[in-house]
């Protein structure tokens, strides 16, 4: 780049490192990486790893003072190349064993179904049928 430019770059770690990073649902790279980027404002991220949750988030990137608007052509003018440096992290939670453990998993299944049978409610009873009403010997409906 020349003298009278901008250089925007930004650097996107996680912990754990390798996850994926989506913004604004455009694949952008596995963490940790760096990237030239040319508009400011909020993204919509996600940041996947297997074994972790999905992070889902809104990330602003601001323009320093030198990129508002009036200043921005001041600072597109001036013989000197400027730079804007961002630097984002992210802290992934990992699933609690229940969820990266399939056998516990259905364990904790049949111990709720077994609570369900033990514990009787309405909700878990069968719903009794309506009888229908009983006729009288030689009695016929017909239709009025």
């Amino acid at each position: 780049m020349g003298a009278g430019c901008v250089e925007r770059s930004i650097d996107v770690t996680s912990n754990p490192p390798g996850a994926l990073v989506t913004a604004n649902d455009q694949e952008i790279g596995r963490t940790p990486f760096s990237r030239q980027f040319t508009w400011y404002g909020t993204y919509e991220v996600q940041v996947r790893k297997d074994g972790y949750q999905t992070l889902k988030t809104e990330t602003p990137v601001i323009a320093p003072w030198w990129q508002w608007i009036g200043f921005d052509l001041i600072a597109e003018l001036l013989p000197v190349r400027l730079e804007d440096h961002h630097e984002i992290s992210y802290k992934l939670k990992p699933f609690n064993d229940e969820h990266s453990d399939p056998e516990a998993l259905v364990q904790r299944g049949q111990g709720l179904r077994e609570k369900l049978d033990e514990v009787p409610s309405p909700a878990t009873q069968p719903t009794p049928k309506a009888e229908k009403p009983k006729r009288k010997a030689g009695a016929t409906t017909q239709p009025k």
